[in-house]
């Protein structure tokens, strides 16, 4: 069955197409494919139910968590996933085999968000947000070592030219089921949302994790060169070195981290829609029903041309998400009218989750597809790492900016984006070297 599916989405009559992968690995390719599809849809779907951005946010007002607290979830899960991955490194490449620590990770996770919701039933206050917060550094060190370890997989089971389409696809199916997860919390919202209803979606959510584990521990794996014990004498150092001594790396981080606009403006329109429309429980419905059917209509496109190009892929999205946040600024600024239509923010969000994927899409295909073997697993860690300290402190300073004008940070990160643009349609074409 995954060998016809296969045939029939890519058009292979004869000779299939494994491009940067070993002849052992060619004959897996499609049910790995579609393994990796079905794990990623469930992760994908649960991330959204526990989003910090909105869902966290919402759950830790509701059981009286203190703001500053609340504050901490968003970096403590970007950046606590990404930081750590220069160490993880290390490890992944002494192992062989490497699925199951995608797999330990994932059970990880899934025991991370579950304990959310216990503990948003039993606990209050000050004590609840300490606890949630624990719980949050819990799954993004989890999620780091598999976010590192799925990509090392992807690189070798999955041939160039695939990769994007399988995460356009991954990203799309797990938008229908958002979809339906929106519309269902838009319904229940007619009536008072208890913590019942909230923790039931975290309990969901974590479940998740605890199916996509089971799916991918059926990838068909071979071993991986193992790094000797001489080549990691100077361990993280020698991976930072490669800021210093690659200039193709040099460049993507520069790149990637001027993308950074899409990921850090989102909560910043939040804001402004609880600022000019109102915090009803129905704006939770329609930011992830926004969030579903952006991902159903972009991914498959954004995936498809990523596969061609990649880098063109994040200059074209950061440039809507540039666009759109220069729009907003100028929208609250001066039209009064507008800035408390109803409407606006769900499609706002709608546009900006559009660009956003297709930013992930693009990064993720370049980053995967401009190296090999344990180089790769080197480029993904230091890439993450210095992001995630620079998400820290760029993350932080928008933070202290908003005190002044939400949107003034909106119109910051759109300008910076528009450098991002710049510097990701220089970047070479990985696809065809």
């Amino acid at each position: 069955m995954f060998e016809k599916l296969y045939r029939y989405l890519y058009k292979e009559d004869k000779q299939r197409i494994c491009t940067d992968i070993t002849e052992d690995a060619c004959q897996y390719v499609p049910r790995n494919f579609f393994l990796q599809i079905f794990s990623n849809v469930f992760t994908q779907l649960g991330d959204t139910l526990s989003n910090p951005k909105t869902v966290l946010t919402w759950l830790m007002s509701y059981v009286s968590a203190p703001v500053y607290l609340i504050s901490l979830i968003v970096p403590l899960r970007e950046s606590g996933s990404m930081v750590p991955q220069v160490f993880f490194a290390q490890f992944i490449h002494k192992r062989a085999i490497r699925k199951w620590l995608w797999v330990i990770g994932a059970l990880l996770q899934f025991v991370a968000i579950a304990s959310i919701g216990v503990i948003a039933l039993y606990f209050k206050g000050v004590p609840a947000g300490w606890l949630i917060v624990a719980a949050v550094i819990l799954f993004s060190l989890s999620r780091s070592m598999s976010s590192l370890t799925s990509k090392d997989i992807t690189g070798k089971t999955i041939p160039k030219t695939r990769r994007g389409r399988m995460k356009g696809y991954s990203v799309s199916v797990s938008g229908v089921l958002v979809l339906a997860a929106g519309l269902f919390m838009l319904y229940q919202s007619r009536n008072d949302a208890t913590i019942s209803f909230y923790t039931n979606i975290i309990f969901f959510a974590s479940a998740t994790w605890l199916v996509a584990a089971l799916i991918y521990s059926r990838i068909k794996e071979f071993p991986s060169e193992i790094q000797d014990e001489k080549d990691d004498k100077e361990g993280i150092l020698s991976s930072f070195a490669l800021l210093k001594t690659d200039k193709h790396f040099r460049d993507f981080i520069v790149a990637r981290t001027l993308l950074l606009c899409t990921a850090l403006s989102a909560p910043f329109y939040v804001v402004l829609a609880q600022e000019h429309v109102g915090k009803e429980a129905y704006l939770l419905g329609l930011f992830i029903i926004a969030k579903g059917v952006a991902s159903i209509v972009s991914s498959p496109i954004w995936g498809k041309y990523a596969d061609k190009s990649s880098k063109n892929i994040m200059a074209v999205a950061v440039m809507i998400a540039s666009v759109l946040g220069i729009f907003i600024f100028f929208t609250i600024s001066y039209f009064d009218t507008l800035r408390s239509a109803k409407w606006i923010y769900p499609v706002v969000l709608f546009v900006l989750g559009i660009a956003h994927q297709g930013v992930r899409l693009g990064r993720k295909t370049y980053v995967i597809d401009m190296a090999t073997g344990n180089e790769r697993t080197s480029y993904v860690s230091v890439s993450n790492s210095v992001i995630g300290i620079i998400l820290l402190l760029v993350g932080g300073l928008s933070a202290l900016v908003s005190l002044l004008s939400v949107e003034g940070v909106i119109l910051l990160l759109s300008i910076l984006g528009l450098a991002g643009a710049y510097k990701s349609y220089k970047l070479p074409n990985v696809e065809q070297i």
